[in-house]
Order: structure tokens, then C-alpha cells, then sequence
């Protein structure tokens, strides 16, 4: 089927590309690209998702090539900034470690960076034997909850779960847990901050910090008062702290 995105803001400013999280939708970013106006934003879909959700086949290196040759079509000489969430953030370190220069700055939220190989030889299976609740409606409420998706983007998060498909998800869910931070970050030229809710898992902040490690011109910060999903919980909070991010 071939990459999709969606543009909008100032198509002569810098580029700010927005990556979304696993079972979602660029419909996440709506509060971002609402906001940063002076920017051109582009929004792509990940491969199995949205409007992709023919597709079956899910990495995250092959998606990381595909946002290169989008961003290397519209760069024209411009700055490039990149926001991922959750494996869009991977996806985004994944950028950092193909295209090292291509990148001026970089804002990582909760990527996992920590492998998890023996859950993930489970999931398979575990899906396979629970597919039937994901068109379950309440049960498809409790995950947006843990998101912290609102009652005005459930009905586009239940439609996009409904649509995907079982060996996409599973591809999905594998690639994540599967993930290893890159050996060559550190030869990124990005300014990266790394943002973790303070209400995520262990392995989650451990992963913010073994990023920030690893790279010399990384910074982190833990955010109070959230999980997985920042952009959602505080969209506000959010866009400032990028914002500011974006001007140093």
C-alpha cells in the first residue's frame, strides 16, 4: 500500500514530524499540530495502521526507512525536529541511528529501550487466545483509559483496534518488547530529551535513563502526575515543554 501522512501548519517553516504510538493514530497529535502552526508538520501513519490497516507486515527499522525518505522528500534545506510516543519513539531513535546528521532535535516519550525476549515469545499465543475482546467495547474503554484517551477520540481508537489486524498487532507488540537502544546513538548530532511519566512502569524509567546515558547532548525529565501517554494526559503541558525544547 505504500507510506500515508497527512501535513499541516506553515509549509515553509521547519519540520516537525510527529510518530504515533502502537494502536493508535496521527488523530493523536490533533492538540500538536493545532498548536505548532509555524511549523510544517507531518504526520505519517505507521505500516498496519489507520488508514494502512491492510498491510500485515510491522518492523521497526522498515518504518524508521520509510519516515527517512519522507522527511529527505519535504527537507529542502530545512531544520527537522522529530516527536515519537511510545513506539513512534522508538521508531524515532531508530532515525536518530540510520541518519545520524539528518536530525536537529529530538523529543523521545516513553520508549522502551530495555529487550524483553522472553515475554515476547508469549504474545503471540496470548493474543491469539484474546483477540475476541478487542472488538469488546468496554474492554477496548479500559485501554484507552490507560492511555488517557478521552470519550471524544474513542470511537476513532475503537475503529482503528477493530481494524487492525491480529498478526499486525502481534508484529507490533513483538517489535516493541523485542527493542534494543542502537550501539551508534551516541553518533547522533540531534539534541534529544526524553521525557517518562512518573507514573510508568520500573523498566520504563530505567529505559529514559539508559537512553539519556548513552547519548552526549540527551536530557531527561520525568513528568509528574502521569503514565504512558503525556501528550494525551496533558496536551498543554506537553506542547509548552516541546516548545521550549524546540528553542534552545
Amino acid at each position: 500500500m505504500g507510506s500515508y501522512y497527512e501535513e499541516y501548519g506553515d509549509k515553509e517553516g521547519p519540520l516537525l514530524l510527529f510518530i504515533h504510538g502502537g494502536g493508535v493514530g496521527g488523530w493523536m497529535w490533533d492538540k500538536q499540530v493545532a498548536y505548532f502552526t509555524e511549523y510544517h508538520c507531518l504526520v505519517p501513519t505507521l505500516q498496519g495502521h489507520g488508514e494502512r490497516s491492510g498491510e500485515s507486515s510491522f518492523t521497526i527499522k522498515s518504518n524508521a526507512q520509510e519516515i527517512i525518505e519522507l522527511i529527505e522528500e519535504h527537507k529542502r534545506g530545512r531544520d527537522v525536529h522529530l516527536i515519537g510516543f511510545s513506539i513512534g519513539a522508538q521508531i524515532a531513535l531508530e532515525i536518530l541511528s540510520l541518519a545520524p546528521t539528518l536530525v536537529q532535535s529530538a523529543v523521545i516519550n516513553s520508549a522502551l529501550v530495555l529487550p524483553m525476549k522472553m515475554t515476547s515469545r508469549f504474545i503471540a499465543p496470548s493474543i491469539k487466545m484474546t483477540s475476541f475482546l478487542i472488538k469488546n467495547r468496554s474492554f477496548s474503554r479500559i485501554q484507552a483509559k490507560e492511555l488517557y484517551i478521552d470519550e471524544h477520540y474513542f470511537e476513532q481508537y475503537y475503529e482503528d483496534s477493530v481494524n487492525m489486524r491480529i498478526d499486525t498487532l502481534i508484529a507490533v507488540l513483538k517489535e516493541n518488547m523485542a527493542y534494543d537502544l542502537p550501539i551508534d546513538i551516541a553518533e547522533s548530532t540531534a539534541r534529544i530529551l526524553v521525557t517518562v511519566g512518573d507514573k510508568e512502569k520500573g523498566m520504563m524509567k530505567k529505559s529514559a535513563l539508559k537512553i539519556a546515558e548513552s547519548h552526549p547532548n540527551c536530557s531527561s525529565i520525568v513528568i509528574s502526575q502521569v503514565g504512558h501517554g503525556f501528550s494525551f494526559a496533558q496536551p498543554e503541558r506537553f506542547n509548552q515543554l516541546v516548545e521550549e525544547w524546540l528553542h534552545k
